[in-house]
Protein backbone atom coordinates (compact mmCIF):
# COMPACT_ATOMS: atom_id res chain seq x y z
CA UNK A 1 0.00 0.00 0.00
CA UNK A 2 1.51 3.69 -1.16
CA UNK A 3 2.00 5.86 2.01
CA UNK A 4 -0.38 8.17 2.68
CA UNK A 5 -0.35 11.91 2.68
CA UNK A 6 -0.72 14.13 5.82
CA UNK A 7 -3.93 16.17 4.93
CA UNK A 8 -5.06 19.11 6.70
CA UNK A 9 -8.56 17.92 6.76
CA UNK A 10 -9.33 15.37 9.25
CA UNK A 11 -11.89 13.31 7.65
CA UNK A 12 -14.36 10.61 9.47
CA UNK A 13 -16.45 8.51 7.67
CA UNK A 14 -20.21 7.77 8.91
CA UNK A 15 -20.32 3.95 10.31
CA UNK A 16 -23.25 3.38 9.08
CA UNK A 17 -22.49 4.12 5.10
CA UNK A 18 -21.65 1.02 3.25
CA UNK A 19 -22.58 -0.82 0.57
CA UNK A 20 -24.44 -2.93 2.79
CA UNK A 21 -26.65 -0.20 3.89
CA UNK A 22 -27.16 1.44 0.60
CA UNK A 23 -31.12 -0.24 -0.16
CA UNK A 24 -31.56 1.08 -3.74
CA UNK A 25 -32.69 -1.80 -6.44
CA UNK A 26 -32.73 0.70 -9.13
CA UNK A 27 -28.63 1.28 -8.23
CA UNK A 28 -27.38 -2.44 -7.23
CA UNK A 29 -25.49 -1.88 -10.85
CA UNK A 30 -23.93 1.28 -9.49
CA UNK A 31 -23.02 -0.30 -6.79
CA UNK A 32 -21.44 -3.67 -8.70
CA UNK A 33 -19.57 -1.08 -10.77
CA UNK A 34 -18.11 0.92 -7.93
CA UNK A 35 -16.91 -2.09 -6.39
CA UNK A 36 -15.14 -3.54 -9.81
CA UNK A 37 -13.91 0.08 -10.48
CA UNK A 38 -11.74 -0.10 -6.45
CA UNK A 39 -11.05 -3.84 -7.09
CA UNK A 40 -9.64 -2.91 -10.48
CA UNK A 41 -10.37 -6.37 -11.98
CA UNK A 42 -11.07 -4.61 -14.91
CA UNK A 43 -9.58 -2.31 -17.22
CA UNK A 44 -11.52 0.51 -16.60
CA UNK A 45 -10.44 4.09 -16.75
CA UNK A 46 -8.58 6.13 -13.92
CA UNK A 47 -12.36 8.47 -13.11
CA UNK A 48 -15.49 7.77 -12.69
CA UNK A 49 -18.21 10.32 -11.91
CA UNK A 50 -21.51 10.37 -10.81
CA UNK A 51 -24.37 12.37 -10.77
CA UNK A 52 -28.42 12.77 -9.54
CA UNK A 53 -30.90 15.25 -8.06
CA UNK A 54 -29.53 16.55 -3.62
CA UNK A 55 -30.47 13.24 -1.51
CA UNK A 56 -30.53 10.55 -3.84
CA UNK A 57 -27.40 8.95 -2.13
CA UNK A 58 -23.99 9.99 -3.80
CA UNK A 59 -22.30 11.00 -0.65
CA UNK A 60 -23.46 7.79 0.73
CA UNK A 61 -21.85 5.77 -2.18
CA UNK A 62 -18.44 7.79 -2.00
CA UNK A 63 -18.35 6.88 1.53
CA UNK A 64 -19.28 3.34 1.23
CA UNK A 65 -16.75 3.56 -1.64
CA UNK A 66 -13.56 4.41 0.68
CA UNK A 67 -14.65 2.12 2.79
CA UNK A 68 -14.85 -0.86 1.00
CA UNK A 69 -11.56 0.45 -0.21
CA UNK A 70 -9.61 0.05 3.40
CA UNK A 71 -10.62 -3.22 3.39
CA UNK A 72 -9.80 -4.47 0.19
CA UNK A 73 -6.12 -3.08 1.46
CA UNK A 74 -6.15 0.09 -0.41
CA UNK A 75 -5.70 3.73 0.53
CA UNK A 76 -8.37 6.06 0.15
CA UNK A 77 -9.80 9.74 1.28
CA UNK A 78 -13.79 11.42 1.11
CA UNK A 79 -13.78 14.65 0.66
CA UNK A 80 -16.34 17.00 0.27
CA UNK A 81 -16.09 20.86 -2.05
CA UNK A 82 -18.74 22.05 0.42
CA UNK A 83 -15.72 21.38 3.33
CA UNK A 84 -12.26 22.41 2.05
CA UNK A 85 -13.72 25.36 -0.99
CA UNK A 86 -12.93 28.05 1.00
CA UNK A 87 -9.58 26.46 1.75
CA UNK A 88 -6.11 26.96 0.22
CA UNK A 89 -5.80 24.79 -2.96
CA UNK A 90 -2.96 23.56 -1.63
CA UNK A 91 -5.10 21.37 0.68
CA UNK A 92 -5.00 18.82 -2.78
CA UNK A 93 -1.56 18.26 -2.10
CA UNK A 94 0.11 15.10 -2.15
CA UNK A 95 -3.59 13.51 -2.57
CA UNK A 96 -2.33 11.75 -5.77
CA UNK A 97 -0.69 9.26 -3.65
CA UNK A 98 -3.52 7.64 -2.44
CA UNK A 99 -5.38 4.74 -4.06
CA UNK A 100 -8.63 6.11 -4.20
CA UNK A 101 -9.75 10.00 -4.02
CA UNK A 102 -13.33 10.60 -3.54
CA UNK A 103 -14.87 14.17 -3.96
CA UNK A 104 -18.15 15.04 -3.50
CA UNK A 105 -20.19 17.86 -4.94
CA UNK A 106 -18.51 19.41 -7.70
CA UNK A 107 -21.21 21.74 -8.40
CA UNK A 108 -20.65 23.73 -5.83
CA UNK A 109 -16.67 24.95 -7.62
CA UNK A 110 -18.86 26.14 -10.18
CA UNK A 111 -17.76 30.03 -10.66
CA UNK A 112 -14.47 29.48 -9.33
CA UNK A 113 -11.75 29.25 -11.49
CA UNK A 114 -9.24 28.57 -9.11
CA UNK A 115 -10.39 25.67 -7.34
CA UNK A 116 -11.49 23.94 -11.42
CA UNK A 117 -7.89 24.58 -12.02
CA UNK A 118 -6.26 22.83 -9.19
CA UNK A 119 -8.74 19.74 -9.09
CA UNK A 120 -8.14 19.62 -12.97
CA UNK A 121 -4.38 19.67 -12.15
CA UNK A 122 -5.25 16.92 -9.21
CA UNK A 123 -6.74 14.96 -12.33
CA UNK A 124 -3.61 14.99 -14.27
CA UNK A 125 -1.33 13.90 -10.86
CA UNK A 126 -3.73 10.67 -9.87
CA UNK A 127 -3.63 9.50 -13.64
CA UNK A 128 0.58 9.65 -13.67
CA UNK A 129 0.55 8.11 -10.21
CA UNK A 130 -1.91 5.57 -12.07
CA UNK A 131 -4.15 6.19 -8.73
CA UNK A 132 -8.06 6.33 -9.15
CA UNK A 133 -10.55 9.11 -8.47
CA UNK A 134 -14.31 8.81 -7.80
CA UNK A 135 -16.27 12.28 -8.13
CA UNK A 136 -20.01 13.16 -7.60
CA UNK A 137 -22.43 16.49 -8.98
CA UNK A 138 -25.47 17.35 -9.34
CA UNK A 139 -25.37 17.61 -12.76
CA UNK A 140 -23.80 15.42 -15.80
CA UNK A 141 -20.28 16.78 -16.59
CA UNK A 142 -21.64 19.36 -19.38
CA UNK A 143 -24.42 20.67 -17.28
CA UNK A 144 -22.57 21.56 -14.02
CA UNK A 145 -21.77 25.09 -14.81
CA UNK A 146 -17.91 23.92 -14.71
CA UNK A 147 -16.14 27.04 -16.78
CA UNK A 148 -13.23 25.17 -17.46
CA UNK A 149 -13.30 22.93 -20.34
CA UNK A 150 -10.60 20.97 -19.63
CA UNK A 151 -12.27 19.90 -16.63
CA UNK A 152 -15.42 18.93 -18.19
CA UNK A 153 -13.40 16.82 -20.64
CA UNK A 154 -12.21 14.93 -17.78
CA UNK A 155 -15.28 14.43 -16.12
CA UNK A 156 -16.36 12.78 -19.43
CA UNK A 157 -13.41 10.31 -19.62
CA UNK A 158 -14.66 7.96 -17.37
CA UNK A 159 -17.19 6.09 -16.27
CA UNK A 160 -20.14 8.15 -15.59
CA UNK A 161 -23.21 6.69 -14.06
CA UNK A 162 -26.62 8.51 -12.81
CA UNK A 163 -27.60 8.03 -9.28
CA UNK A 164 -31.68 6.72 -9.19
CA UNK A 165 -34.23 8.48 -6.52
CA UNK A 166 -35.32 5.62 -4.14
CA UNK A 167 -38.75 4.62 -3.66
CA UNK A 168 -41.20 4.93 -0.77
CA UNK A 169 -40.78 1.18 -0.01
CA UNK A 170 -36.55 1.28 -0.23
CA UNK A 171 -36.10 4.49 2.16
CA UNK A 172 -38.43 2.58 4.39
CA UNK A 173 -35.70 -0.51 4.21
CA UNK A 174 -33.13 1.86 4.32
CA UNK A 175 -34.25 3.48 7.45
CA UNK A 176 -34.99 1.04 8.99
CA UNK A 177 -31.66 -0.35 8.57
CA UNK A 178 -30.00 2.57 10.03
CA UNK A 179 -32.15 2.10 12.59
CA UNK A 180 -31.04 -1.56 13.77
CA UNK A 181 -27.74 -0.54 13.12
CA UNK A 182 -28.46 1.85 15.92
CA UNK A 183 -29.88 -0.71 18.06
CA UNK A 184 -33.93 0.53 17.14
CA UNK A 185 -36.41 -0.77 15.98
CA UNK A 186 -38.80 1.01 13.60
CA UNK A 187 -42.18 -0.54 12.65
CA UNK A 188 -43.39 0.20 9.42
CA UNK A 189 -46.05 2.51 10.84
CA UNK A 190 -43.91 4.52 12.06
CA UNK A 191 -41.58 4.65 9.14
CA UNK A 192 -44.80 5.32 6.76
CA UNK A 193 -45.43 8.78 9.38
CA UNK A 194 -41.98 9.93 9.25
CA UNK A 195 -42.41 9.81 5.53
CA UNK A 196 -45.75 11.39 5.42
CA UNK A 197 -45.08 13.89 8.05
CA UNK A 198 -41.20 15.33 7.28
CA UNK A 199 -39.36 16.12 3.59
CA UNK A 200 -39.47 13.16 2.01
CA UNK A 201 -35.69 13.32 1.29
CA UNK A 202 -33.23 10.55 2.51
CA UNK A 203 -30.67 13.32 4.33
CA UNK A 204 -33.49 14.49 6.02
CA UNK A 205 -35.06 11.35 7.03
CA UNK A 206 -31.91 10.12 8.37
CA UNK A 207 -31.11 13.25 10.08
CA UNK A 208 -34.46 13.56 12.13
CA UNK A 209 -33.53 9.64 12.92
CA UNK A 210 -30.82 10.67 14.57
CA UNK A 211 -32.67 13.12 16.57
CA UNK A 212 -35.01 11.01 17.51
CA UNK A 213 -32.32 7.92 18.22
CA UNK A 214 -30.49 10.61 20.96
CA UNK A 215 -34.12 11.22 22.31
CA UNK A 216 -34.52 8.04 22.48
CA UNK A 217 -31.74 7.05 24.60
CA UNK A 218 -32.03 10.34 27.18
CA UNK A 219 -35.32 9.42 27.98
CA UNK A 220 -35.12 5.58 27.89
CA UNK A 221 -38.53 5.63 25.58
CA UNK A 222 -39.19 3.34 22.44
CA UNK A 223 -39.92 5.30 19.11
CA UNK A 224 -43.20 5.44 18.46
CA UNK A 225 -45.82 7.89 17.13
CA UNK A 226 -46.89 10.13 20.13
CA UNK A 227 -42.84 10.20 20.74
CA UNK A 228 -42.24 11.15 17.39
CA UNK A 229 -44.92 13.88 17.51
CA UNK A 230 -43.18 15.13 21.15
CA UNK A 231 -39.78 15.46 19.87
CA UNK A 232 -39.84 16.67 16.31
CA UNK A 233 -43.24 18.88 17.18
CA UNK A 234 -45.49 17.45 14.70
CA UNK A 235 -49.19 17.05 15.29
Amino acid sequence: MKQVAQLTLQVQLPDDETFDSFKSDANLGIVSQLKSYIDQKQDSPHSFYMFGLSSVGKSHLLHASSTYAAQVGKSSVCLSCAEFKHLPVEVLDGLEQIDLICLDDIHLIAGDERWQQAIFDLYNRVFEQNNYLLISGDESAQQLGISLPDLVSRLSWGLTEQVKPLEDEEKIIAIQHRATQRGLFLSDEVVKFLLNRLSRDMGSLITSLDVLDKASIQEQRKITIPFIKEVLSLQ
